[in-house]
């Protein structure tokens, strides 16, 4: 009996197929964020409240990416990868019919088990058809379907949300998912298993700082994009004066933003991955610390959200970053890049929060934002200095002792 290798499929379809998760992944995550004061106003609570159901979401992200990782080890990727899609079409289609503010946290919760496991393993499967030299521009081509969807299915199910309900805009993912689960069906390659796969390889993950560090800038730098995007529509209501009917255009100049960044930036990040992660850091502090006085225009606001979109390929690098720390345990490291990232979805909209609760005004998230970007820089120059120390540690018998 043979198996299809990846080698022997179309690398432009099997990219499709799986950017196409990412796409109704990447819809739901960030129109969640577009559609909070009308959710809100649906289920009869305020919006600091309605928050929360981001933050449940992104807890179902960091619990299920090393669960789902971990216990899928010895199953074929593309099965798991159907299998995860199947998944999040049902949360995501119960949260269209969510009762209740208390059921719309479970459903949300149960949606966002398999975002990061997918999102890892699809980024192992692109990695594969491109070859080890283009692994970021691969996992930026998956990312694509994310930036894709902050272009065009973020404002869209924001603008049918306004025009039909908010409940319509997670129908449309669950659909899109549906989609998704039969292009990889179709077009993503069958490998087998690898014979010494096992849950136990996968958590030897657990055991290397150099992942715990690059997680950590994750979970941390990225927390201040999502101070500022969680609170982006009234922000752009209260503070710019825009229409609710034209904010859309500012969360497409953040998708086109993002969208750019994984076109070009991981071409760098191929050649100079650590400057490349530095840089982005950087990026996103500058631009979260100008947010307060580019929301007062909106030609302004639309260039500094470009620009905070474009810092978002952050995630790409550190993805292929995890690929070079992680040793054996490639499924699981992969998927908790989404863990850390969906801890930033949770940390960010919360002080975000709190700061606007406070009294800190709507602008108050582009300092929290800023502040978070920068302990992220700090993390990130600690694991660059931590790498290298390693590096230049002295042989024992001929061997280097990596952490």
């Amino acid at each position: 009996m043979t198996t299809t290798s990846a080698k022997t499929r179309a690398p432009a379809m099997v990219l499709l197929a799986l950017a196409t998760g990412g796409f109704a992944i990447g819809t739901t995550e960030f129109a969640t964020m577009s559609l909070l004061p009308f959710v809100a106003e649906g289920l009869g609570i305020d919006e600091p409240t309605a928050g929360h159901i981001i933050s449940a979401y992104a807890i179902g992200v960091v619990v299920g990416a090393p669960v789902l990782a971990v216990l899928s080890a010895r199953i074929r990727r593309r099965a798991l990868l159907v299998a995860l899609m199947l998944f999040f079409a049902l949360g995501n289609a119960l949260s269209a019919i969510a009762p209740s503010y208390h059921w719309m946290l479970a459903f949300r919760f149960l949606s966002g088990l398999p975002h990061g496991a997918y999102f890892g393993i699809a980024a192992l499967v692109a990695a594969g058809v491109m070859g080890p030299e283009q692994r970021t521009t691969a996992v930026g081509r998956v990312m694509l379907g994310l930036t894709v969807a902050t272009i065009i299915g973020v404002p869209l199910a924001n603008t049918i949300g306004q025009l039909m309900g908010w409940r319509w805009g997670f129908a449309i993912v669950a659909a899109i998912a549906l989609l998704t689960a039969l292009l990889v069906r179709l077009y993503a390659p069958d490998d087998p298993v690898a014979a010494d796969a096992s849950p136990l390889r996968e958590l030897g993950a657990l055991g290397r700082r150099q992942v715990w560090l690059t997680l950590a800038t994750g979970a941390i730098g990225f927390g201040g994009l999502f101070a500022v995007y969680a609170y982006l529509q009234s922000t752009l209501t209260e503070v710019t004066g825009m229409a609710a009917l034209a904010t859309p255009l500012v969360f497409a100049a953040f998708g086109v933003g993002m969208t750019l960044g994984n076109l070009v930036v991981p071409r760098f990040a191929d050649r100079a991955l650590v400057p490349t992660a530095t840089a982005m850091l950087a990026l996103s502090a500058v631009a979260l610390a100008l947010f307060p006085l580019a929301a007062q225009r909106v030609p302004t606001v639309m260039l500094d959200v470009l620009a905070i979109g474009f810092s978002a390929s952050l995630a790409t690098v550190l993805q292929t970053r995890l690929m070079d720390v992680a040793g054996d345990a490639q499924a699981l490291a992969a998927a908790l890049n989404h863990s850390a990232f969906n801890t930033a979805n949770a940390i960010g909209p919360l002080l975000g929060g709190l700061a606007i609760a406070a009294g800190w005004g709507w602008t108050s998230t582009g300092y929290v934002g800023c502040a978070l970007a920068l302990l992220g820089l700090v993390i990130w120059g600690i694991a660059t200095w931590d790498a290298r120390r390693t590096e230049r540690k002295p042989r024992i018998g001929g061997v280097a002792h990596a952490v």
